[in-house]
């Protein structure tokens, strides 16, 4: 008998039981033992219906996906479902924890589901590029409709049992804790009442282009860049248009041929990458987690009224510290409005805005930061500023505290420096609007200790944030790297190019905003505090161009923030590369500028490696993905470039050096890489 499997008969109802930790995913032990539990039970004539259960916390949670790109091993997915479906004896899904993707497309095998009110369903296969590949996009529409199923493959989000079952996706909900017997009780009614052998593929379903094109509509920025959403509308269409068979052809053509697009590749890196984040080669379990009970956070402002959110949203007390009455009134103002704006999409209750409102506590001065485990200093992104606010700490925090800076580019060393403590110190660098950007930069100083570092990577997952721990060096990860985009962007513009047409070869890329679209957003002013040279972006200041406040930056925009092309802009723009006595270049290819804007950027990623800055190329795709929004279907930079292949960015960039200059002198790294025959990131 296979080792995950467990066979019993209860009163005359047979028990399929898989126990193969964590998740029960289906890879080939468990395929091999599902075959053999419904092979033994259909041939025993003492059992007259088969209960399929999981042991452990869950269902089936979906595929092993470790086993794509591998030959397959028969029995593959399909093949058992075919088996369960043609059982001569009722078949019942057992469901708790979670069924998604693969797992409830086998119970979608079965006559019947049930399952515990905890439990949910899906079919989340949209978030890695893929559709449902074992029969889901043509069972699915046969059990809800064309409309439901679309919105349910498309949102890839799972739905709780109550719900589904509302939906005819769950056949009954049954006690919670008591999930066997309920569906051994169910499964002797079936028998009992000698209900139909109804076959979920038999079953009737109509097509419906009004759904389609509704759904189509809602979902419509996965049309653009991410191939599954078509693909996923094309085989629900098949469902309705051919018979099942040929559609489960039409389903599995559509299915591989996601599975080796760059697209699908991408999101399935991206979602090994994301759970890699928190390996630290040199900090094991044996390195203490710190008790985070009560946070300090200095500053009410933008950043800081943010991070205080995100803490009392996870139940943590924040002390919230400014040096004035109007700051702190104006901070906590906003926040307010933050949560009851929220409250009125229904995304939280009214009840949920004062719990969370009464987790802060306002006050003035530094001293009251006496008790907290954690402080995190979010205030003006100046040296001496911070070095005053850490020293102060110094006295102030009681010893065990950890001392964060949520410095954007600053020396965490030098903070560290104005303590007496500077192991406790780290960077813990949140990204704007910091309550909704997942990203959290792990900032790790010369001195700071492991257990620091492994509980800000453990709070991090507190606050339901992705971290990515980095070194210490101007601008860390994301910062550092994006950086070079935005230089040749504003060098494309002063050589002749429109920032209309850079922004839109930006765009059509994938990033939601172009390089001077964001400028715009962000603020001229914002982005030049602190010049002291003429700038192209000083000029603009200077005219009062300030970007989308003042109506006017590298964009013309109308009372709904519309962008249109300036004429005084291209002058300023003109009149700027005069100044610098730059040669004119009008006439870049849509290539050239996207290798312009994207390769400096990777080449930067290799010298993040080559420094020890990153850990992983892939931390380094996941700081770009979450904190700057890189189109997450072409992987991150780092993935990106290996796609491409390092011999063609190689090529590229020493081609751009010799026209261009030493911004685009490639890393010793990415040399050597592309000297082996190797990648970044293994792909």
């Amino acid at each position: 008998m296979s080792d995950v499997l467990t066979m019993r008969v209860v009163d005359g109802i047979g028990v399929v039981e898989i126990d193969s930790p964590p998740v029960n995913a289906l890879g080939f032990n468990v395929r091999k033992g599902l075959w053999q539990g419904f092979e033994t039970h259909i041939a025993d004539p003492a059992v007259k219906a088969i209960v399929l259960i999981c042991g452990g916390r869950t269902f089936f949670a979906g595929a092993d996906i470790t086993e794509f790109g591998k030959p397959v091993q028969e029995p593959d997915l399909r093949q058992v479902i075919d088996l369960v479906e043609s059982s001569p004896k009722p078949t019942i899904a057992a469901i708790h924890g979670t069924a998604l993707g693969g797992g409830y497309e086998l119970s979608l095998g079965c006559n019947y589901r049930v399952a515990v009110p905890s439990a949910k369903v899906g079919l989340p296969e949209v978030n890695l590029g893929l559709l449902p590949g074992a029969g889901g996009t043509q069972r699915l529409p046969r059990i809800v409709g064309v409309e439901a199923a679309l919105d349910i493959m498309l949102s890839g989000a799972p739905m709780a049992a109550g719900k589904a079952q509302k939906l005819g996706m769950v056949d009954a909900v049954v006690e919670e804790g008591r999930l066997e017997e309920g569906a051994i009780a169910f499964a002797k009614t079936v028998v009992a009442e000698g209900k139909p052998l109804v076959k979920v593929r038999d079953r009737a379903v109509e097509a419906n282009p009004d759904a389609v094109a509704a759904m189509t509509k809602k979902y419509s920025r996965l049309f653009k860049g991410f191939k599954a959403a078509a693909n996923i509308v094309k085989t629900v269409e098949a469902a309705t248009s051919l018979p099942f068979d040929q559609g489960m052809a039409r389903e599995r053509e559509l299915f591989l041929e996601l599975r080796g697009s760059n697209e699908s590749k991408a999101q399935r890196y991206a979602f090994f990458a994301e759970r890699a984040t928190t390996k630290v080669p040199d900090i094991g379990k044996d390195v203490a987690i710190l008790p985070v009970k009560s946070v300090g956070v200095i500053g009410a402002g933008t950043m800081g009224g943010g991070i205080t959110m995100n803490f009392v949203q996870a139940g943590l007390p924040v002390t919230l510290v400014e040096m004035n009455q109007e700051a702190l009134d104006r901070g906590l103002g906003v926040i307010r409005k933050n949560y009851e704006r929220s409250a009125s999409k229904g995304s939280i209750t009214a009840e949920q805005v004062e719990t969370y409102m009464g987790l802060i506590k306002p006050a003035l001065g530094l001293e009251a930061l006496g008790e907290v485990d954690l402080v995190i200093e979010a205030v003006f992104e100046e040296m001496s500023v911070k070095k005053d606010i850490f020293g102060k700490l110094d006295t102030i925090c009681k010893q065990g505290a950890i001392l964060a800076s949520n410095t954007s580019f600053l020396d965490v060393n030098e903070i560290a420096s104005a303590t007496s403590r500077p192991e406790w110190v780290v960077g813990l660098h949140f990204f704007s609007p910091a309550n909704v950007m997942r990203l959290l930069e792990v900032v790790r100083g010369a001195k700071t200790s492991k257990e620091v570092i492994a509980t800000s990577m453990e709070l991090a997952k507190t606050i339901r944030k992705v971290p990515v721990l980095a070194g210490v060096c101007f601008g860390f990860i994301a910062n550092r790297i994006m950086a070079k985009r935005t230089i040749q962007a504003e060098q494309m513009v002063v050589e002749g190019v429109p920032p209309a047409r850079i922004d839109k070869v930006g765009t059509d890329y994938g990033f939601a905003v172009g390089s001077f679209g964001m400028m715009d957003i962000v603020g001229l002013d914002v982005l030049t505090r602190g010049q002291t040279e003429r700038s192209l972006r000083g000029d603009f200041v200077a005219a009062g161009r300030l970007g989308q406040k003042s109506g006017g930056g590298f964009y013309n925009y109308d009372e709904n923030r519309k962008a249109s092309h300036s004429e005084e802009a291209a002058k300023l723009i003109a009149d700027f590369a005069a100044y610098k006595g730059i040669a004119q270049n009008p006439d870049q290819s849509d290539e050239d500028i996207l290798f312009r804007l994207l390769l400096p950027v990777a080449n930067e990623g290799a010298k993040c490696l080559e420094e020890g800055i990153a850990l992983r190329a892939s931390d380094i795709d996941m700081a770009c993905i979450l904190g700057y929004n890189w189109p997450l279907y072409t992987g991150g930079p780092m993935f990106w470039a290996d796609t491409i292949g390092l011999p063609r960015v190689l090529e590229k960039l020493k081609e751009f050096q010799a026209k261009f200059g030493d911004e685009f002198k490639p890393a010793a790294l990415l040399e050597k890489l592309a000297a082996e025959g190797k990648s970044f990131t293994g792909e």
